[in-house]
């Protein structure tokens, strides 16, 4: 096995299959302006290798990704540093069409929660298998925001509009029996086992022809990919209302203090 040296993820490649994981653990491997940024330059490292023929991404630790960091979200309301998805294709935001975009199919192998920003990548991952352990939320409005790296998309896509509502609207996590019962992932197995069948079914998919195989995604996504860019601003515009409000920085700092937010409509 051979690896790429990042400070914040790992790189490593068997044969025609590259892992990218997560190395935050400490934050559930919440994702911050490095983590963002090596991202960014693990996946264009991938899509640029012709023997990489299938991605696995997953999380160190016990998270898959908890989202976007909220502490760099209060130090961003303070007015002490800007927000990560301000720097042009290199914020959270342009990750899950980041991910659509690399020519190789990609595994979400999800070994603890995807919440938020968590939940958009595994969202635009090709494919998912969880584990018994995972956990998913589409916690936006307990941050009170609207769904963001395209996930007021993909979600709707991914499971119909009615329980994308029911997500959406209550940020509530869901175990990995009910994520697999709605259709938001493939199949649900042993904790100890994800990895071991994401490499499985990475493997039944490196057998196939690799031109066939790039191609596959793309026509699947060919209209989806362009709608998936496009809705990328308008999460933005519908954010807008909420910025600078009472409430936005009542659900962060709540979240920091482990309380229940008191939101006063303002």
């Amino acid at each position: 096995m051979t690896s790429s040296s990042y400070e914040v993820l790992k790189l490593e490649r068997e044969g025609h299959v590259a892992v990218i994981t997560l190395n935050r653990p400490e934050k559930l491997n919440a994702l911050n302006p490095a983590l963002a940024s090596e991202f960014h330059a693990a996946l264009d490292e991938v899509a640029a290798e012709n023997g990489i023929r299938v991605l696995i991404l997953t999380g160190s630790g016990r998270g898959f990704c908890s989202g976007a960091d909220v502490n760099r979200q209060l130090a961003s309301l303070e007015g002490r540093q800007e927000g990560v998805a301000s720097l042009p294709g290199l914020g959270i935001a342009e990750l899950a069409p980041h991910i659509r975009r690399i020519p190789q199919p990609v595994i979400a192998a999800v070994n603890g929660v995807a919440a938020g920003a968590g939940l958009a990548i595994t969202l635009a991952s090709d494919i998912r298998i969880a584990s018994e352990e995972a956990r998913f939320s589409c916690i936006f409005i307990k941050r009170a925001i609207v769904p963001d790296t395209g996930a007021s998309y993909t979600l709707a896509k991914q499971v119909g509009n009615g329980i994308a509502m029911e997500m959406a609207l209550t940020g509530n996590i869901y175990e990995a029996k009910w994520a697999l019962e709605k259709g938001l992932v493939n199949r649900v197995v042993p904790a100890e086992r994800l990895m071991e069948e994401a490499m499985s079914l990475a493997g039944d998919i490196v057998v196939n022809a690799p031109i066939a195989v790039r191609s596959v995604k793309q026509v699947i996504y060919s209209l989806v990919d362009t709608d998936l860019q496009e809705i990328l601003p308008r999460e933005s515009a519908a954010n807008a209302p909420s910025v600078g409000t009472e409430d936005r920085a009542e659900a962060v700092r709540s979240f920091l203090e482990k309380r229940s937010p008191v939101f006063k409509g303002m």
